[in-house]
């Protein structure tokens, strides 16, 4: 297998959250090493915390689970930490199947970021033990419940695309123009963005593109 990356390319998976919900919001944590928290983001470590023991194992039944787990992808250029790894296995002690358990604060949101940080992480597991993982849940603690996703085609080459934007930028230390909508509400990092002076971003994101066709036709 020839590999994409290298190690000093590495960046942090759970950026890619970041990315797919505002480009300018990632560029501004990942590339301007910026940040601010607000209510959201401190809520969110206190739910990561019950789960970020990466010392805990347990078995009930034929399923083990695992937290905390490192992960890594080479083809990705990414690195990071899974919450909760379910091993389940047959009566003879077999593995059989991989399922992941990501923990998120509040309840399902009307965008994707969620399903492609939980998509990269299993595309990072399947390169690291040579297995296929077709699901995964993120558990919200609003409503108490998991909420299936399944790792479709489509998911995977979205969290393809956002990797090599994510890359291009950085390489590019580049910082998309701000862009004010109704995210920008939610945003921790607002008051650093200021997109009441952002122009419209077409320029931007074309911009972003045309890197990424230029890299790619390197490789």
């Amino acid at each position: 297998m020839t590999y994409r990356y290298k190690e000093e390319d590495l960046l942090p998976l759970s950026g890619i959250q970041h990315f797919a919900y505002c480009p300018r919001q990632w560029a501004l944590i990942h590339v301007e090493s910026q940040w601010l928290e607000n209510a959201s983001t401190a809520q969110g470590r206190i739910v990561h915390h019950r789960v970020d023991d990466p010392y805990s194992t347990e078995t009930r039944g034929l399923v083990k689970t695992e937290r905390a787990i490192p992960l890594i992808s080479w083809q990705l250029g990414l690195y990071g930490i899974a919450d909760l790894l379910e091993i389940h296995k047959r009566e003879n002690g077999q593995e059989v199947t991989y399922s992941l358990v990501e923990y998120k604060r509040g309840k399902p949101k009307p965008d994707d970021r969620d399903e492609v940080q939980l998509c990269a992480q299993a595309i990072c597991l399947e390169e690291m033990r040579s297995t296929v993982i077709k699901s995964g849940d993120i558990y919200y603690d609003m409503i108490k419940k998991r909420h299936r996703i399944e790792f479709s085609g489509h998911l995977r080459e979205r969290v393809q695309q956002l990797t090599r934007s994510m890359h291009v930028c950085y390489e590019q230390g580049f910082t998309p123009a701000a862009v004010k909508s109704r995210k920008c509400l939610y945003c921790s990092m607002a008051n650093i963005c200021l997109p009441k002076l952002g122009k419209i971003g077409s320029k931007a994101r074309n911009y972003i593109a045309g890197l990424v066709r230029e890299l790619e036709a390197e490789l």
